[in-house]
């Protein structure tokens, strides 16, 4: 088994009697619901349907845990402050007391581990524990640290938020969350609902973020996905051989179909589905 501390996350307790209500009403997941031991992925739209944070959300005995990019707890909180007006909920930062670690690959999980959820992503993707601010993987596992963390997401062609996609720029599909079981189409209001129902109903998804092959140096992030001079994308993560990018899917097709290749500065791109896509990729005819 492997494993990674991830310092890059962050966490925020959501505790009171309408903590689990308070965020149904807010982010695109059930989470009010949630069993000890479970977690969903949930994102917090902005009111045009767009992704201000996407987090892994779950059951503490005082109301929720949600485990989000550390950089964005500050302003996770603000937004929460701004939606509570008399809910009976309080919000408390505890990155600095809280390490989030992430376990995977083959082998049973540790024992005695505190708050060890699944991912609720891919089952590829393992489970998180929250230790101690001092707390260290347990004995067994082999730390490959968060580049092997990332590697191991970028092979499952897994989006990360602020590498793959920009916080407040892309749409739940373009991030392939109802994918990845980060939309519940059957749940009550939240906020940007209509749009991304919409979105789903219609099918007009056309820029995903889809896992290439790469023959070339890894491009950077953000480098111009290119047909020709035509641009239809941009990179996001990248190790050697394998990366993310966001396309315009329809755009790819095109230039499958005209024998055009994709490129990303001098990197020649083969775009590939990965096992868990239920969307038409390039070179198919359905989805």
């Amino acid at each position: 088994m492997r494993g990674a501390i991830l310092d890059m996350r962050g966490t925020i307790e959501v505790t009171g009697p309408e903590a689990g209500r308070f965020l149904d009403n807010l982010l695109s997941n059930d989470v009010g619901g949630l069993a000890p031991g479970r977690a969903a992925y949930a994102a917090l739209l902005t009111p045009q349907g767009k992704i201000a944070v996407d987090l892994l959300a779950s059951a503490i005995p005082e109301g929720v845990r949600l485990d989000a990019p550390k950089f964005l707890v500050p302003d996770l909180i603000r937004k929460l402050g701004l939606y509570k007006l008399r809910s009976k909920v309080d919000f408390r930062d505890t990155s600095a007391e809280t390490r989030v670690a992430v376990l995977w690959g083959d082998g049973l999980l540790p024992n005695g581990l505190p708050s060890l959820v699944s991912d609720p992503r891919l089952a590829a993707l393992g489970a998180r524990a929250y230790l101690p601010a001092d707390g260290r993987l347990p004995e067994g596992v082999i730390d490959v640290g968060p580049e092997g963390w990332r590697a191991h997401r970028i092979t499952l062609g897994v989006p990360q938020g602020g590498l793959d996609f920009v916080y407040g720029d892309a749409f739940p599909h373009e991030a392939c969350m109802e994918q990845l079981n980060g939309i519940d189409f059957k749940k009550g209001c939240y906020v940007g609902q209509e749009i991304v129902s919409r979105m789903e109903h219609r099918g007009t998804a056309r820029t995903r973020v889809a896992p290439v092959r790469i023959d070339g140096l890894p491009p950077e992030i953000g480098a111009a996905v290119t047909a020709g001079e035509r641009v239809i994308g941009r990179m996001g993560s990248a190790i050697e051989g394998r990366g993310l990018a966001l396309l315009r899917l329809d755009r790819a097709e095109d230039a499958l179909a005209a024998g055009v290749p994709l490129m990303a500065g001098a990197a020649m791109l083969t775009v590939e589905k990965p096992a868990w896509a239920r969307f038409a990729f390039p070179g198919e005819t359905a989805a």
